[in-house]
């Protein structure tokens, strides 16, 4: 083959990007090469669309991809958050909402990247029960915590010593990170669509296809199960891979959108069989003869009594008094109540020195949390969409750290646990987008569904799930980039992808895969190949896993 087809490496293409971007404040740079005039001209200019290789439509589709797989934290987080007594579901769900929006749009405008930003999952999680329900603090209390994690990272990342920290990876575990972040959202996806379930003695299992022995579709206090779910999320993963194939535009997008579509035609033939009904009391006994659900109990619902259930729980109302509830409930919340410690110190045992250890380990916590989280999908999602510099790190990093750090602030005024980049801007980068137009259009969607609520949960989890799957099997693809041969480098890695994929938490796997790698180079005589920084991560890593893990 000719020089003329000779393939551009990904890193030539990154240097591209990033020429690109920081040539969008010089207006003649970007206007020679834009086939637009006028407004769009200008927006083409700004967000250096033609400049990158993308176009108007293909940004387009990948911010509606992306959208399409994170819209479920506008339903889960609001859902983990009504744990906490005084908080409802609309009031969390406008939290929600003003988070990604605002964390969204800074990607937008300010990096100027294809990524979107949301209240993070295991985050959410840790404010809701470890600082909360379990920890004893009230919810403004915890508002707090997670206002000076952002005020925190907006220091580190102003003085460029965020870059640092995460050049200060070690390269085996910089390369396992990509295919521990697909392992963990394809799993997320398998689990969202009830491929993989749980079980009490193996802790998961897969969801029996049994048609002799097993329901085609169960309804459970408002959960979809059964064989449906998984079904319509394989199909769904197969029909994108065909279409992927086939070099069909917005592959993932249609197959979301397609297996939604199947969802409901599916749940359709699915009315036309017969049900059981089935009640349990809070223990999880059979309540035979019962005609209501008792307080805690469980309804259970099964095939065609299940799948009539599916339409009959769609429902339009006011949003407007979702607003209200979250005028109510959270804003603002984090200055009047938050400094008030009083429930937390009037509890037998705790004192003032007890308060000082829990904000010393839970700020350490959520700085782990959020800081590798990020750096992880930072580097996880751009390494997919040729978004590296020459040296392997995401263009315009500091700005996308800046962005995160400034959206946890303000989502903790608005009321939300900790913002951050999501792995599914993954699904987007992987449709095609490049420059930050799709990220506002991930915003926008995000700003209308702020509005139409019911509309947003219309996509089930199950249609959702496929775009997740299938990023799993984008990103496995980096495993052969890692030494595998070398022990001193597998041994990190491994323990990079499954801490990260089996336990559950990304910034833990990158905390095991320091620490080991830094094991590893002191027991084999490369103590002097550890930088400083590197020392210091590995033992806040450490600190985090002995007193708060």
């Amino acid at each position: 083959m000719g020089e003329e087809n000779k393939e551009v490496p990904e890193t030539e293409v990154s240097e591209e990007v990033s020429v690109v971007a920081e040539a969008s404040d010089g207006q003649a740079v970007a206007e020679q090469n834009s086939p637009y005039k006028g407004f769009l001209g200008k927006v083409d200019n700004f967000f250096g669309i033609t400049k990158s290789g993308s176009k108007f439509k293909t940004e387009i589709v990948a911010g509606l991809t992306t959208f399409m797989a994170m819209v479920y934290i506008l339903i889960v987080n609001p859902n983990m958050f009504a744990n906490i007594g005084g908080l409802s579901f609309q009031g969390m769900f406008i939290a929600t909402s003003i988070g990604a929006i605002v964390g969204t749009m800074l990607m937008a405008f300010l990096a100027k990247m294809p990524l979107a930003q949301a209240s993070g999952m295991g985050v959410n999680a840790f404010v809701v029960f470890n600082l909360v329900i379990y920890g004893g603090l009230t919810y403004a209390n915890a508002m707090v915590f997670t206002l000076l994690d952002g005020i925190i990272f907006i220091i580190l990342t102003v003085t460029g010593l965020r870059k640092y920290i995460f050049t200060a990876i070690p390269d085996e575990v910089r390369k396992a990170i990509n295919v521990g972040l697909g392992l963990f959202i394809a799993f997320i996806g398998l689990q969202n669509a009830g491929v993989i379930v749980g079980d009490s003695s193996t802790l998961v299992n897969l969801v029996s296809f049994n048609v002799l022995k097993s329901d085609f579709v169960t309804w459970t206090n408002g959960t979809v199960g059964g064989m449906l779910p998984a079904l319509v999320a394989i199909l769904g993963v197969v029909a994108i891979a065909i279409l992927t194939y086939k070099k069909v535009k917005g592959a993932i997008l249609w197959g979301i959108l397609g297996s939604a579509v199947l969802f409901y035609v599916m749940a359709g033939f699915g009315c036309l069989a017969g049900g059981v009904q089935t009640i349990f009391d809070a223990d999880g006994k059979l309540l035979e003869d019962a005609l209501e659900v008792p307080a805690g109990g469980t309804l259970q619902l099964t095939n065609g009594l299940a799948c009539k259930q599916i339409f009959t729980s769609i429902s339009i109302n006011n949003p407007f008094t979702a607003f209200a509830a979250w005028g109510k409930e959270s804003a603002g919340k984090v200055f009047y109540e938050g400094f008030n410690f009083s429930d937390y110190l009037g509890v037998e045992g705790n004192n003032a020195g007890s308060l000082v250890l829990l904000l010393i380990t839970s700020a350490l916590s959520l700085c782990m949390l959020d800081m590798f989280d990020t750096l992880g999908t930072l580097y996880g999602a751009c390494s997919k969409g040729g978004l590296l510099d020459k040296d392997g790190n995401p263009i315009r990093m500091n700005k996308c750290m800046l962005a995160d750090a400034i959206a946890t602030s303000v989502g903790a005024v608005a009321g939300t646990s900790t913002v951050t980049t999501f792995v599914e801007s993954s699904a987007g980068v992987a449709a095609g987008g490049k420059t930050g137009f799709t990220a506002l259009v991930t915003g926008l969607c995000f700003l209308v569904a702020m509005f139409l609520s019911p509309i947003a949960q219309l996509i089930p989890s199950a249609a959702t799930a496929t775009a997740l799957i299938w990023v799993g099997v984008l990103m496995m693809s980096s495993v052969t980039n890692i030494e595998w041969t070398n022990p001193a480098v597998a041994l990190p890695a491994f323990l990079t992808i499954a801490v990260m994929a089996f336990g559950y938490e990304i910034s833990y796997g990158i905390g095991m895969g320091i620490i080991s790698s830094v094991i590893v180079r002191i027991c084999t005589g490369k103590i002097k190949s550890i930088s400083i920084v590197t020392w210091i991560i590995a033992a806040f890593f450490l600190a985090t896993f002995i007193l708060t893990h």
